[in-house]
């Protein structure tokens, strides 16, 4: 569910008369990670590195009140849930979108990771949440990337995470991703504590 709210009732009453106009409202920051602990459970647990790191996203996120709210037109909504968006590979050769919605259990939010994504590879078709606060997200996995800035359209203002293939070197795996966010819903602080909190996330996986 999502509702208009009033700017001025909230903390970001300022941001939203300074960037709401801005023809480039959307900051990138870009951390490297250690997902060692991540990539640890993935092998010996079968689980999907991915669905791992969306879940972690998710979590972070959700222990943060910007992430529920959105700046779209010239309005702020505020939801009461989120959803993770990942993009799918189908089975025709390209590609689709699917949002996962977010719960605080790891092991249904792999259950619906795995059985959504799936019916979306074979169906050829997205699958979208409403009333969900989505966090998108892309792995571009074929090549190990230092960062990635997302095109703005001025149409999707959801935050953003993107990242490449994991770096194993000794006992070490890193992952460097790039965070996109519209200015409105945070300042620069407030997304520098969400990637803190989302390496603690993995920290403690």
């Amino acid at each position: 569910m999502r509702y208009d709210i009033n700017p001025k009732d909230t903390n970001r009453a300022q941001a939203f008369e300074i960037w709401m106009k801005s023809p480039m409202p959307m900051v990138t920051l870009t951390k490297t990670f250690d997902v060692t602990r991540m990539y640890k459970v993935s092998q010996r647990q079968g689980e999907k590195f991915n669905m791992l790191l969306c879940w972690c996203i998710g979590k972070a996120a959700s222990r943060m009140d910007e992430f529920y709210l959105l700046p779209e037109g010239d309005k702020l909504y505020k939801y009461n849930r989120l959803a993770i968006n990942v993009i799918v590979n189908n089975n025709q050769g390209g590609i689709n979108s699917c949002d996962i919605p977010y719960t605080d259990e790891l092991e249904q939010f792999s259950s619906d990771y795995m059985s959504l994504t799936q019916l979306v590879s074979a169906s050829c078709q997205d699958s979208l949440t409403d009333g969900a606060m989505v966090i998108g997200t892309s792995a571009m996995v074929a090549t190990e990337l230092d960062c990635i800035v997302n095109q703005y359209s001025g149409i999707f203002n959801n935050p953003f995470l993107a990242w490449g293939r994991f770096r194993k070197g000794g006992l070490k795996t890193t992952l460097p991703i790039s965070f996109q966010f519209h200015h409105v819903q945070m300042d620069g602080g407030q997304a520098a504590q969400f990637l803190e909190e989302l390496q603690k996330t993995i920290n403690t996986l």
